[in-house]
């Protein structure tokens, strides 16, 4: 009698341990990694872009929500805010963080040791970032686009353009890192050519219709608005500002001419934060920052747009149009 009652309870013994084993191997399952997203501006003005991202890491078999999370923290245009929402991410502890929008030496500041993948517009050796492109060597990689030393092959497209032009205007954003040297090397550029430049600076969407009309004051013939993503946001306000004054503009990016800009030289955003994808599945795939090489973003491409041209009384000339990558009729 008492074996049958020993033996009763150790076969439900082993029934419960039947229930309970399934339940502890999925409590060791890894956890799904976590990509910070960080960007200064927000995800209504970059959506082209985190679309790029998130499409290359599906291509290397990541889905959002199922195998990787993503968590995005976005500064709406100040750079103030980017500690903070970075230590959030520090505290989430992201597998990998990818610092877009010139938010790459608030990350470098902080001194952080998570695999970060950056977007910069300028020399990522002279800022620090890393010692070389082709072995960065420590935990950051990513892409840069060179844009701050795009602005005299801006400047020679838009003389083309409007040979005439005298007076040079140059739209600045005091809290972008490299604010500085964009001017400097438009700056230089403009006065070996002779003319002569009037720099505005713009810290917020109210200060973009008093720029542009003291441009018109100052008699400006033509302007450039230089690649910083804080314009990025305001490129509809911006392009119906350069229209209202009949102003002839060159933007650092082609999506000003999409909406209804005169001209644009500059870097494919959408591809480069497709490469941004590709080293974050690198990397949660096991991949070294170090290892990875910085990219240098190959496409630079020219947009015309001739109806605006044709309001503006423009005509481009051939060897402009035949250089164009783009034409918007």
């Amino acid at each position: 009698m008492l074996i049958g009652i020993v033996r009763r309870r150790f076969i439900s013994g082993l029934g419960g341990a039947a229930v309970a084993w399934p339940l502890s191997a999925h409590s060791q399952q890894p956890a799904m990694p976590i990509v910070g997203f960080l960007h200064s501006e927000s995800l209504n003005a970059v959506s082209e872009q985190v679309a790029a991202f998130k499409r290359a890491l599906n291509e290397a078999g990541y889905i959002e929500g199922q195998n990787v999370g993503i968590e995005y923290r976005w500064a709406e245009g100040r750079f103030d805010r980017v500690p903070e929402l970075l230590g959030e991410l520090v505290r989430r502890q992201v597998a990998v963080l990818v610092a877009g929008g010139g938010t790459i030496q608030a990350v470098k500041a902080a001194g952080t040791s998570i695999p970060t993948i950056f977007t910069t517009g300028g020399d990522p050796v002279q800022q620090g970032l890393v010692p070389t492109l082709n072995r960065p060597g420590g935990n950051m990689t990513g892409v840069a686009f060179f844009v701050i030393t795009l602005g005299p092959k801006e400047l020679e497209m838009l003389l083309a353009a409007v040979p005439a032009a005298k007076i040079i205007g140059f739209v600045s954003n005091p809290g972008y890192p490299y604010a500085r040297d964009q001017l400097d090397e438009l700056e230089t550029a403009i006065r070996t050519l002779g003319r002569k430049i009037v720099v505005q600076s713009i810290a917020n969407q109210a200060g973009i219709e008093m720029a542009f009309d003291t441009f018109a004051t100052q008699r400006v013939d033509a302007l450039i608005v230089g690649g910083d993503p804080f314009f990025y946001r305001w490129r509809e306000q911006m392009v119906a500002q350069a229209a209202r004054h009949a102003l002839p503009t060159c933007y650092g990016w082609r999506e000003f001419v999409s909406a209804g800009g005169l001209m644009s030289y500059g870097a494919d955003l959408t591809e480069a934060y497709h490469q941004v994808g590709v080293y974050a599945a690198r990397i949660l795939k096991g991949a070294k920052p170090a290892d990875l090489p910085v990219v240098q973003a190959a496409k630079v491409e020219l947009v015309l747009n001739l109806k605006t041209a044709k309001t503006l009384g423009l005509t481009f000339p051939l060897t402009l149009l035949g250089r164009a990558d783009k034409v918007i009729e």
